[in-house]
């Protein structure tokens, strides 16, 4: 699991983050998402104005965005919120990021369905190319981190880089992935396994073929 805690403040982050303020358009989206609460109950939007400020960030940095304690501080006073209770959601969900990341934060699933499906050769493949567990690489392109389930247990192994799920991966997969965003591509998201769309059985399947092509009406087989 990765080692979650805050960039120490420091007078260079203040100079840096101190005067952190919304954008324009995201001031707006901010508004809209307060907007969705009971009067009273702004509070409530915390989690979407958190993301929407580290992707801020990231904009900013050309990263994928993290939170400094003066931007935690910022939505504290945007929401009337005590600074400790947003430091509370932003240390719960590892959604966000407490420490500054590189452009692509490569999150590796490290539980047992993974790990049975081979997520040690994923986390090999990125040891291969330089990438440390914990670490962002020297040229601040990719950080590295080891995470429990994301919910992808059927196409396992899986990594989230960014916002987006890579699936059924092994070494070389994983490799060719790394390679792609390392050259500025873009690799095909989701499942990696030929033929496979999504998590349906690997060679097609085995019970109700007759809904691949079709919406067929069962009631009258029963």
């Amino acid at each position: 699991m990765a080692n979650r805690h805050f960039e120490p403040d420091s007078p260079e982050l203040r100079a840096r983050w101190g005067d952190f303020t919304f954008t324009k358009e995201n001031v707006a989206r901010a508004d809209a998402y307060i907007a969705r609460y009971p009067a009273g109950r702004q509070q409530s939007a915390v989690m979407a104005l958190l993301d929407l400020a580290q992707r801020q960030v990231g904009a900013e940095t050309q990263t994928q965005g993290w939170l400094p304690t003066p931007v935690i501080e910022y939505i504290a006073r945007y929401l009337g919120m005590p600074v400790i209770r947003v430091a509370e959601v932003a240390s719960f969900y590892m959604m966000y990021n407490l420490v500054p990341v590189g452009r692509f934060h490569v999150q590796v699933c490290g539980t047992t369905p993974c790990m049975l499906r081979g997520s040690d050769d994923v986390m090999t493949a990125c040891a291969n190319k330089g990438l440390v567990k914990g670490k962002t690489t020297p040229d601040g392109i990719f950080t590295l981190s080891e995470v429990e389930c994301m919910g992808n247990c059927s196409s396992a192994p899986m990594v989230q880089i960014n916002d987006d799920n890579y699936e059924d991966l092994d070494f070389d997969r994983m490799t060719a992935i790394l390679d792609a965003l390392a050259a500025g591509a873009i690799p095909k998201t989701g499942t990696q396994e030929p033929g496979r769309h999504s998590v349906e059985p690997l060679g097609g399947p085995t019970t109700l073929k007759e809904m691949v092509d079709g919406n067929h009406d069962y009631r009258g087989d029963w």
